[in-house]
């Protein structure tokens, strides 16, 4: 194929890809009770981690103050669901454009590293769902420094706020796919890692004070918390994928 055949394929690939997110993102518009049903449940005491922790009866209110805010957040949280829906077909799209160029070993290696990518993308996702932004809304939804001083949380900021949470946990969650890759290609060894394990430690709250969308220590260790334990299964990965750096 030619450099403009190549680009013609690209641009098929993009417009597929977009389809797919546009008909998921619809679907999900059209299903708004059960949509915001699951965006808002973590708000309230009746959430599955808060039954399961058999935790006290509470409920976080959020309001609007704007006049378009509700039907804008309505598109753009239909808007990113239909993304993490589509992307699955999104990456068998840009691989399958990518694959001829590889050869069969690339291709495998490729293949491998996209699923596990995409996996511990969704997990870190799901973590902070089932998890982390629980947990977060229900201290700072519910905490107080008077009784006289009442919490009102606005749309915007909650939707804000677990959005951001969870893109960023599924970036975070990458970490061991990275060091796997890094490892495989020689350039890191789990000797390393465990050396400067220490380092690593402090390096872990930096970066989750800095991710971090509120400055209270509760959100901070347990942000800080899944990152050690990604680090610690990093190593383990790269011992296994590379036994002889030791």
């Amino acid at each position: 194929m030619t450099f403009w055949e190549h680009l013609e394929a690209l641009r098929w690939v993009i417009l597929r890809s977009l389809g797919v997110a546009l008909v998921f993102a619809v679907v999900a518009f059209c299903m708004k009770d059960w949509l915001f049903g699951m965006v808002l449940a973590p708000r309230t005491s009746e959430f599955i981690t808060f039954r399961l922790m058999g935790a006290e009866p509470f409920s976080v209110h959020l309001m609007n103050i704007g006049l378009t805010e509700q039907f804008l957040t309505h598109m753009r949280v239909a808007m990113y669901a239909g993304l993490l829906c589509a992307a699955p077909y999104i990456i068998y799209e840009l691989f399958r454009f990518v694959s001829p160029g590889l050869y069969a070993n690339e291709r495998q290696a490729g293949f491998w590293i996209v699923t596990s990518g995409y996996v511990m993308f969704m997990l870190g996702t799901a973590l902070n769902y089932l998890l982390i932004f629980p947990l977060t809304v229900r201290f700072l939804g519910t905490y107080q420094v008077s009784a006289d001083v009442a919490n009102m949380l606005t749309l915007q900021s909650y939707i804000d706020t677990l959005i951001s949470m969870s893109l960023v946990m599924g970036v975070i969650f990458e970490l061991p796919v990275v060091c796997a890759i890094l490892g495989w290609m020689g350039i890191l060894s789990n000797h390393f890692m465990s050396h400067y394990r220490r380092h690593a430690v402090v390096a872990i709250l930096i970066v989750a004070a800095i991710i971090t969308p509120t400055t209270d220590i509760f959100t901070l260790c347990i942000v800080s918390l899944p990152i050690w334990l990604l680090y610690e299964i990093s190593i383990l990965v790269v011992k296994v994928l590379r036994p002889d750096k030791l």
